[in-house]
């Protein structure tokens, strides 16, 4: 038996530092590091599956080529020679912006950048951008502040009060709940502001709960009120904003008697929540739901305006805390990636690829690449995601087990875990350390990491010198950077943990990276892009505001939570408590339809449908059904059946929570 210490390699808020014990060569267990400064032991349920992902039987251990509608053994040789063969001829035939990368951030380790380098070296593949999960508020708050940051952890200490806004830090952010626990106790104020009463509102001292897609709203009515209460932090806005007098228009166009109507939230809620705000520190930390509508990005803007106007901007327990994307930055893509070396470019939405890759022309897409993600089941509106990917000539599929979208493939090439491959680790999301991860068995089988299949595809295509670097030296490249700071990678792999020489308190200096160096109201940078820089009156697009016939079609709100035990859709095969759909409902809506508990239900709208069992939601807004996302299509899923491509109204984001739905019994 041997111990190490090792890292999470999870797209989470939390990036864990791991502690690791191997037996034999085989990872027999995982728990936390109490080194760590940040997740001080403690570790979630998700984490502790890797070592069941690892060590099962159900993993891929062989590439596969689907022939005839089977999957048949074979060797690497093979695979690589006729994938390379492939990409070759498309290239020659259609150019290589005919090959399309789909992918998303299953894994925070430095050297998922390194398919970035394939593709740039191999002329410039079709590339996502954008992002489902987040994309809609990491490019708000990039209008507005010119970056998303975030404050670091242990400056909640300074908050007199803390707004936790759409965010169920007890399921998605453990050790952020563990710090409002501490601070709970030392007197401060805690408010939760979300349409479901969660773990998080459980120990908050106060629960707002809030109609889904309005979060808008509220920040307006706040706005409002500390405007007519003379609050504003008059110093804040004079000196170090522009285009406060848009903000003003749109405040002012709007009556507090609409607001209370189309937000759930009286007067007197709102009015307090003004003095909150500014008699402070107050920190927000807002979560990523309510950017999922088609009104997501000006939904940030305005909850960002709010801390921006209450005077709650660059001060230590303030903040608008959504992304932390400083982290991220912190080292050298560019060297990793080789931008330098693209020939063609073309990108799509990460929402919409399904529709883009169905009409594009010029190139049409004939074969798609799969890595650090599942398609199938994670983008939204799967049956037009299905059609897309049935359309194309070759589909390659790099996975660890046999998702929705590996199902589908001409090819599955298996790919490493995290426990066979050595990288460092961070997260873009909250806290600035960033982890080591050693090499601590071997791959299973003939799992490759993808570093290595990359590699050898990239032999194979003719730019193999590129790729002629140890895991090592790619490591080190990324970390380039950081050495004019004193951080080097054997430092990090010395330490397992080092913190990134990020702001722990952004914007302290009042100096903003927009334009104008100043907090936009109204973005230079959105007006750059084509868009109206100003924030509005803006609703989701499927709700009875904008759209009265869909909603007395179907009437009720769907919103597509992460699952408590797993990473998106990576443990449904793993956990059998997972493989039932479980329909969580509102009591206004279990009354209406006469539901208990464990009823079974259809769920539908003009997109698809999925059935599953009913569960009564203990407290939220009214008129609110509640499906796991992730779930794959063998256990009844996914819940994407019924989510809309579209894309956000900043462009860069997903519509998932804009979503209106009938629910029937069965």
């Amino acid at each position: 038996m041997a111990t190490f210490k090792s890292a999470c390699p999870l797209n989470c808020w939390d990036s864990c530092g791991f502690v690791v014990e191997v037996e034999n060569g085989k990872v027999v267990k995982i728990d936390g590091d109490k080194d760590h400064p940040i997740t001080k032991g403690k570790i979630c349920g998700r984490g502790r599956m890797l070592e069941a992902r690892t060590n099962s039987d159900d993993r891929i251990l062989y590439p596969l080529k689907k022939v005839d509608g089977e999957f048949q053994r074979i060797s690497w040789e093979q695979a690589l020679t006729e994938i390379s063969e492939k990409l070759l001829v498309v290239r020659q035939k259609y150019g290589s912006t005919a090959v399309l990368h789909s992918h998303d951030y299953a894994n925070g380790g430095l050297l998922t950048k390194i398919p970035d380098r394939f593709f740039n070296c191999y002329g410039g593949a079709t590339d996502l951008i954008g992002s489902i999960c987040w994309g809609s508020g990491i490019e708000a708050q990039n209008w507005d502040f010119g970056n998303s940051a975030s404050h670091a952890p242990d400056d909640i200490y300074n908050s007199k009060n803390v707004i936790i806004w759409g965010r169920n830090v007890a399921r998605t952010n453990m050790h952020l709940f563990g710090y409002l626990q501490e601070v709970k106790k030392k007197g401060t104020n805690i408010i939760v502001i979300d349409p479901i009463y969660n773990g998080t509102a459980k120990i908050a001292n106060s629960y707002i709960p809030i109609t889904p897609g309005m979060d808008g709203f509220l920040a307006i009515g706040i706005m409002k009120e500390l405007l007519r209460l003379d609050l504003q932090d008059k110093g804040f806005i004079e000196k170090y904003t522009v285009g406060f007098n848009d903000l003003l228009a749109v405040i002012e166009s709007i009556s507090m008697e609409e607001i209370e109507k189309i937000t759930n939230v009286p007067r007197e809620t709102i009015t307090n929540l003004a003095h909150i705000f500014t008699n402070g520190p107050t920190a927000t930390y807002m979560g990523l739901g309510m950017q999922r509508y088609a009104n997501g990005g000006n939904t940030i803007r305005l909850i960002d305006a709010l801390v921006a106007v209450s005077g709650n901007v660059g001060v230590p327990g303030g903040g608008a805390n959504f992304g932390n994307t400083q982290v991220g930055q912190s080292f050298d893509s560019a060297a990793l990636t080789l931008p330098e070396r693209k020939k063609q470019s073309r990108s799509f939405v990460m929402s919409e690829q399904a529709e883009k890759i169905l009409t594009a022309s010029e190139p049409p897409i004939k074969m798609i690449m799969v890595s650090s993600g599942n398609p199938l089941t994670q983008v939204p509106n799967t049956n037009r995601v299905l059609e897309a990917f049935q359309s194309v000539d070759t589909l390659v599929v790099l996975e660890q087990f046999m998702t929705d979208t590996a199902r589908l493939a001409d090819y599955v090439l298996p790919s490493a875990t995290v426990f066979e491959e050595e990288d460092i680790y961070y997260s873009s999301m909250y806290h600035h350390f960033v982890n080591y991860g050693p090499k601590l068995v071997e791959a299973r089988g003939e799992a490759k990491s993808d570093v290595w299949i990359w590699s050898e595809l990239a032999k194979r295509l003719g730019f193999g010198e590129d790729f002629n670097y140890s895991r090592e030296e790619f490591i080190k490249m990324g970390v380039g950077s950081l050495e004019d700071k004193g951080i080097t990678f054997e430092e990090i792999k010395e330490k397992s943990h080092v913190p990134l020489p990020v702001r722990l308190v952004p914007w302290n200096d009042f100096h903003f990276s927009t334009p104008s160096g100043k907090f936009e109201f109204t973005s230079s940078l959105g007006e750059m892009k084509g868009y109206d820089g100003r924030m509005k009156i803006s609703y989701p697009k499927e709700s009875i505001f904008s759209n009265q016939g869909l909603a007395e079609k179907y009437p009720y709100s769907l919103l597509t939570i992460h699952p408590l035990r797993s990473n998106h859709s990576q443990n449904y095969p793993l956990i059998e408590g997972l493989q039932t759909v479980k329909v969580e409902v509102s009591k206004d809506i279990a009354e209406q339809k006469n539901l208990e508990p464990n009823d079974k239900v259809r769920v539908f709208n003009d997109r698809g449908e999925i059935t599953g069992k009913v569960q009564i939601l203990k407290e939220s807004s009214p008129k609110i059904i509640c499906i796991d996302e992730g779930q794959w299509h063998i256990f009844g899923g996914s819940v994407n059946n019924l989510t809309s491509h579209e894309v956000s109204d900043n462009g860069l984001g997903s519509t998932l929570y804009d979503c209106l739905v009938r629910i029937e019994k069965l």
